[in-house]
């Protein structure tokens, strides 16, 4: 009997031995994100992301040490090849990432969408005037010359024989003298200089008398909207859809996942490393625009209300947030049942709503 109870003592301490190194083990838990996600103050780090990572570290009773990663591209490499363990902060889950094999998110815990920032600046003189360089006056001008050049070129070959007092036989004189009988003809101002003689040269000149009608009808309708936002203060190139995005310069904070969204959507990307520096780009008219997770431009207009810009009323795309850490890893199961267990009791929005209201 005392040899038995010797036995189990051993292999009873034999277990506790292997299983201290285990709960001693320090997790390597990276940080990247912007406010309210993440907020530093110094030594001390908070924010929403910070936040649930804290109940779910303490659910599973974990222990870490918090390691700050440039941006989440950065810490996503980190993760893939063993440098931390898990990477906290507002990091999208994207098919791109997704797609990376060394790398896992845990059950979301946060649902976001992809803002746009626009500036907010009374236009200057040159940028109303801009408005008549758009191309849809500028498209209209070169139509109505193309049509003119065309039309006083067939009133030149009409007329030229029999009527070369009005349309000299020479072309480069005949030609014009066309063009200046079409345009004539085209503002109805009726001049009575030149007009045709000849059966054809009549004919065209009627067809063109029709077919004016049409062109000063969309000419009349180029200039009027130039006009309108010329008057207004408005420019041709406001941003009020996301189609408008399309070729434009967009500031990106680089690593986020709104690199991906401006090159799927064929921006022109001006890359910055922080988002105070993309704001400024922005500012600076260096950028059109900037794409950002909704809820931090506005954290940030909320610490900055003197910038002279704004959030566009509409958004890109939903983002959800998860951690990210690696496939095999053991903790993917507790900490997805952790971060359920906050957002039925409703502690996730609780926190979320803490830093955001």
């Amino acid at each position: 009997m005392p040899t038995a109870r010797r036995w189990s003592f051993v292999l009873a301490l034999a277990c506790f031995s292997s299983a201290l190194p285990a709960q001693a083990d320090q997790l390597k838990v990276g940080v990247s994100g912007s406010p309210p996600f993440v907020i530093r103050n110094g030594d001390h780090i908070s924010g929403i992301s910070l936040e649930i990572w804290r109940r779910v570290a303490e659910d599973s009773n974990l222990n870490y040490e918090l390691i700050q990663q440039p941006t989440p591209k950065a810490g996503i490499e980190a993760v893939e090849i063993g440098d931390i363990d898990v990477l906290v902060g507002p990091i999208s889950i994207t098919s791109r990432r997704l797609a990376i094999p060394g790398i896992d998110f845990t059950q979301p815990y946060f649902l976001s969408k992809e803002g746009i920032l626009l500036p907010l600046k009374t236009p200057s003189i040159f940028s109303r005037f801009q408005v008549f360089f758009g191309w849809a006056v500028i498209s209209s001008v070169l139509v109505l010359v193309s049509v003119l050049l065309v039309v006083g070129s067939l009133i030149w070959m009409a007329e030229r024989q029999k009527n070369s007092e009005q349309f000299p036989r020479d072309w480069l004189p005949g030609i014009s003298s066309g063009m200046w009988f079409a345009l004539v003809t085209l503002t109805t101002v009726g001049y009575g200089d030149k007009a045709p003689i000849t059966r054809t040269g009549r004919g065209i000149t009627g067809a063109w008398m029709v077919i004016s009608l049409i062109a000063v009808s969309s000419l009349t309708a180029s200039l009027a909207s130039a006009f309108t936002l010329f008057l207004s203060g408005a420019t041709e190139t406001a941003i009020d859809s996301p189609k408008q995005l399309s070729s434009r310069r967009i500031a990106v904070v680089e690593g986020t996942d709104g690199m991906e969204l401006a090159e799927n959507r064929e921006m022109r990307v001006v890359p910055a490393p922080n988002l105070d520096h993309a704001v400024q780009l922005v500012l600076d008219r260096k950028a059109d625009a900037l794409i950002f997770d909704r809820h931090s431009l506005r954290y940030h207009l909320k610490q900055h209300p003197n910038l002279a810009v704004r959030i566009a009323p509409f958004t890109l795309s939903d983002e959800t947030y998860g951690f990210v850490l690696k496939p095999t890893s053991p903790l993917r199961t507790p900490m997805g049942v952790s971060i359920l267990k906050l957002q039925q009791n409703g502690e996730a929005e609780a926190i979320a709503n803490k830093f955001l209201d």
